[in-house]
């Protein structure tokens, strides 16, 4: 797909544009109406496909629930092994600028399957919780308070970490930038990965005390115009961390349920090198 139709929708769920500008902006790149609804299905989030791990796997508990954050009660979708002990160890799920959508869901189920227990937050419950629309969504994520969300971020941690368990994080996009901030914020983690985010604040990088893994795609320019001064302030600090860069593939190529964007190679690498992450840091 055109490049600058990628770097448009970017801009429309990130910027973010009104619809009925995205809209007619694509429509001209495409060279027509008919076209541009053409590509539509290919640029935005298909969930009919986020079932990688059914809702019933028999493998699996499925629970959802709240627990006590800085803005009052937080809801959450939650996956575990069967056999999960209080002590297993977790990991919060921190969710694109869509919301705690049934993908985040289904990434939940793939770290349970894999042996975690997997807590996915839903950062929209102090604005009622997700809505079934995207744009919604993705506007009530930008009037969060971004204090208040660290704060509900790290009492997730700490509701996790009560049982004794270790915690980890692991975020996407949006959620990626959250999850770095959280490594600045909270003395429970024990890991922290980041798929594609704004890095964190240099000042507060100091303040990392949990090994980082970090996912970046090739071609993503508004993220990575910030990488090499967050990696600079990782390595003045002595902060553990790793970074991997996918040369040639888009923001969000780990979304499966996007078809403009998805890869499946860089993927399925960048997933298994968080599996194996989460195993170390956690064990």
């Amino acid at each position: 797909m055109d490049q600058r139709i990628i770097d448009l929708y970017d801009e429309y769920t990130h910027a973010p544009l009104d619809r009925r500008v995205f809209l007619d902006r694509l429509t001209r790149l495409a060279g027509g109406t008919a076209a541009a609804f053409a590509l539509l299905p290919a640029l935005e989030n298909n969930y009919a496909l986020a079932a990688v791990v059914a809702q019933d796997d028999p493998r699996l508990a499925i629970a959802t629930g709240s627990y006590d954050g800085a803005t009052g009660p937080v809801k959450y979708y939650e996956a575990k092994p069967k056999e999960a002990a209080a002590t297993t160890p977790a990991v919060l799920v921190i969710h694109e600028n869509r919301g705690l959508n049934p993908h985040t869901q289904d990434t939940a189920r793939r770290l349970a399957v894999a042996g975690f227990r997997a807590v996915a937050v839903d950062f929209l419950s102090p604005a009622g919780g997700t809505p079934a629309d995207a744009d919604k969504a993705r506007d009530l994520i930008g009037a969060l308070d971004p204090a208040a969300t660290l704060g509900n971020a790290v009492a997730g941690v700490a509701f996790l970490a009560a049982t004794g368990a270790k915690v980890g994080a692991v975020g996407f996009c949006w959620g990626g930038g959250l999850s770095g901030r959280l490594a600045t914020a909270s003395d429970k983690l024990s890991g922290a990965v980041v798929y594609y985010g704004m890095p964190p604040d240099a000042a507060e990088v100091p303040k990392i005390k949990a090994p980082l893994l970090l996912h970046y795609a090739g071609l993503d320019e508004r993220i990575n115009a910030a990488v090499p001064a967050f990696e600079a302030a990782l390595k003045a600090a002595g902060v553990k961390y790793q970074a991997f860069v996918y040369d040639g593939k888009q923001h969000a190529f780990n979304n499966d349920t996007n078809e403009a964007r998805y890869d499946k190679d860089a993927a399925e690498l960048a997933w298994g090198r968080t599996i194996d992450f989460f195993k170390a840091s956690l064990a």
